[in-house]
Order: C-alpha cells, then sequence, then structure tokens
C-alpha cells in the first residue's frame, strides 16, 4: 500500500507542475528544476545505501551524480541571470512529495525497497519530462535558461529508460 500512495504523491505533486503553475515565470521555473533536481538527489542517496541489488545502487548514485551535475548547472544560470529562485506551490508540492517518499523509502529493505524506488523512478521522470515538454520549456522567457532545459531533457529520458529496464529486471 506504500507504494501507492508514493506513486499518488508524485502524480499529485507534479500534476502541480501543468495546474498550480500554468505560466510559471523564470524564478519558479528556476525553484522547480532544482527542487525537481534535489528530491532525486535525496532519494538516490537512500537507494545508493539502502538497494537491495547492484543495479538499484548504482542506478541510485546515477541519479545523485546526475542530478546534483544539473543543479550546478542550474544554479550557475540563475547566479549569472541574477535571478532568484522563487518557491511556489509546484516547487513546494515537489519537495513535499519528495519527502513522503523518502519517509516511505526509508521504512522498507531488500526487494520491497528496490521495486518502490524503481517504480518511483518510473513514474517521477514521465511526469518530470511531460512537465519539461509541456510546462517549463514554452514558459522559460530567458533564453539561457530554455536552452538548459532542452539540453538536461535527454538526460531524464535516459533516466527514464534505464529506470524501466530495472523495473522489468525487477518484475512488476
Amino acid at each position: 500500500m506504500k507504494n501507492i500512495s508514493v506513486t499518488l504523491g508524485v502524480i499529485l505533486a507534479l500534476a502541480a507542475i501543468g495546474a498550480a503553475a500554468q505560466t510559471p515565470n523564470d524564478a519558479q521555473i528556476a525553484a522547480i528544476v532544482v527542487t525537481a533536481n534535489q528530491v532525486d538527489i535525496d532519494a538516490g542517496k537512500i537507494a545508493e545505501k539502502n538497494g537491495h541489488s547492484r543495479d538499484v545502487k548504482a542506478f541510485g548514485k546515477q541519479m545523485v551524480t546526475d542530478h546534483t551535475g544539473v543543479n550546478k548547472q542550474a544554479v550557475a544560470l540563475v547566479n549569472k541571470l541574477k535571478v532568484t529562485p522563487e518557491k511556489n506551490p509546484t516547487s513546494e508540492s515537489l519537495q513535499s512529495g519528495g519527502d513522503e517518499n523518502v519517509k516511505a523509502l526509508k521504512g522498507l529493505k531488500g526487494a520491497s525497497f528496490d521495486k518502490a524506488y524503481i517504480d518511483h523512478e518510473v513514474t517521477y521522470h514521465e511526469q518530470v519530462i511531460d512537465a519539461i515538454d509541456k510546462t517549463l520549456i514554452p514558459n522559460a522567457q530567458n533564453g539561457e535558461l530554455k536552452a538548459l532545459l532542452v539540453a538536461v531533457r535527454p538526460a531524464f529520458v535516459g533516466h527514464l529508460e534505464h529506470a524501466k529496464k530495472i523495473q522489468s529486471s525487477l518484475g512488476k
């Protein structure tokens, strides 16, 4: 039952990108990007430590590395542009959903942990890609911010494909 509530929490949190922030400004987009990456970093650290299978541990480590890199790029860009990320209902909802996921993951072990983590990663990356395509890129006003979103999108697609591969090896 925890897996279902975690997945629903992610869906609800990310649905806020489309619903609560129909037209986010660049400062809000920056906050959404940084928060979305940090949420995946936090979960990845737990997977790296508590994952049961080697694949899940390695995937967690990759999420920490890759999303830390994206956040460094995003922070460098907002500093260059002198934009302060602006918390908004979407970024706050993402953080809340991420906190719920971390809490749920900490209560799991072994194969149950692996399944919950990977199922979440698949759903999360599907929703983030959808948000990038339908909300973040179309609403980014600054060309450099838009270019960063376009540039990092393939990494999110790669993460999704990798997570789905692991998910199928674990059995849905």
